[in-house]
C-alpha cells in the first residue's frame, strides 16, 4: 500500500517559520520548530543533534519546515534538550 502524501510543514505555512499558520497542523510544526530552535540555543545545530543522537540533517530539515518529526525523534530531542518542545505542554 502506498503512503499517503502529504504537504510539508512549510508547505502549510505561508511565512514560514514566523507567521502564524492559518493550518491547525501547520501551526502545531511551525511552533514545535520554535521551541526546538530555542532550546538549542546558541549551540550548533551539529553539537544539539550529537548531543540528541541524532543527524544534524533532521534537525535542519525539522527547523526549515521540510520534515515531519516522527515519536522517536521527538523524544530524542525532548530528552536531549532536557526540555519539552510538544506545543501546549506545561514547561
Amino acid at each position: 500500500m502506498p503512503r499517503t502524501t502529504r504537504l510539508k510543514p512549510n508547505e502549510l505555512v505561508a511565512a514560514w517559520p514566523d507567521g502564524p499558520a492559518s493550518d491547525a497542523i501547520g501551526e502545531v510544526a511551525r511552533v514545535f520548530a520554535g521551541n526546538l530552535r530555542l532550546a538549542i540555543g546558541t549551540r550548533s545545530i551539529r553539537s544539539a543533534a550529537e548531543t540528541c543522537g541524532m543527524n544534524h540533517a533532521t534537525l535542519i530539515g525539522i527547523l526549515e519546515g521540510r520534515a515531519w518529526p516522527d515519536m522517536e525523534t521527538i523524544a530524542k530531542l525532548e530528552r536531549g534538550l532536557d526540555t519539552a518542545l510538544w506545543p501546549g505542554r506545561s514547561r
